[in-house]
């Protein structure tokens, strides 16, 4: 009897990659693949599948918003796909089928499709850890996660990890952000709310809806009109603050001296 599969992911060359090593496998057959959330939650109550590869971090509908939207009751088994290491460990911790850090490698696959098996032919589902533990984990682990020290971003054909402390600050691109270190810019598959809130808000504020600053580029603030404001980085970079930041405001204004 074959595995029905289906792969959820925002990225198409993720989604393709995954569903060319399933379908190296004979006991495996593919429903299809989903680029987003809403469609995800669809074809999963229209198509049942046994397994289910599910990216975490994806934007509008995270995969945990899927998991809790779905239902424990009816959830598949769920093979986590993350960038993010300690949303793996930790998904992997709260016995979730298991979890693929991206990249990841054919023999990492091979492994995590073989875990998947094992599960799914288990005789007594009872002594296996539920869905809604593994959606309890995870919720927790957003609400009591560690601020971020690394940032993995795409560089060529390569993932580089950038140390936050190098970012001078951060400009919102849609369902992207972009890093701007000095001279240089890196894209990253992120919403500026979610990367916010993985922030330590006593290095990173955000000034504008559209922007967070690092607190140590800042090298002065000055009063603009009509209760705006206009921060100087000490790149030279000038970035309107939002009449509406008052708490922000309070906050840089109680910086030392350097902030003029």
């Amino acid at each position: 009897m074959s595995i029905r599969t289906l792969v959820v992911d925002d990225e198409p060359i993720a989604r393709r990659s995954i569903v060319r090593l399933l379908r190296d496998d004979a006991e495996i057959e593919v429903l299809g693949e989903c680029g987003d959330g809403a469609r995800a939650l669809a074809a999963i109550h229209a198509l049942r599948p046994d397994l289910l590869f599910l990216d975490i971090q994806m934007p509008e509908m995270t995969g945990i918003d899927v998991v809790a939207s779905i239902g424990h009751e009816v959830l598949p088994a769920t093979v986590f796909v993350t960038a993010y290491e300690r949303y793996a460990v930790r998904a992997f911790e709260a016995n979730a089928v298991d979890y693929l850090v991206k990249p990841f490698s054919r023999e990492r696959f091979v492994q995590t499709l073989a875990r998947a098996k094992r599960r799914l032919s288990a005789e007594n589902h009872t002594a296996q850890p539920n869905s809604a533990d593994v959606l309890r984990a995870l919720v927790e682990l957003r609400r009591q996660q560690e601020y971020v020290q690394r940032i993995p971003v795409p560089v060529e054909e390569y993932i580089t990890l950038l140390d936050v402390t190098s970012i001078d600050w951060i400009e919102a691109n849609r369902n992207r952000v972009r890093l701007h270190v000095g001279k240089e810019a890196f894209e990253l598959r992120e919403t500026m709310t979610v990367l916010e809130a993985r922030l330590d808000p006593r290095r990173f504020v955000r000034v504008h809806r559209s922007a967070i600053v690092n607190v140590d580029r800042i090298k002065a603030i000055h009063p603009w009109f009509n209760g705006y404001h206009v921060v100087v980085l000490t790149t030279g970079k000038e970035l309107r603050m939002s009449r509406y930041q008052h708490e922000t405001f309070a906050k840089l204004s109680r910086l030392d001296a350097r902030l003029g």
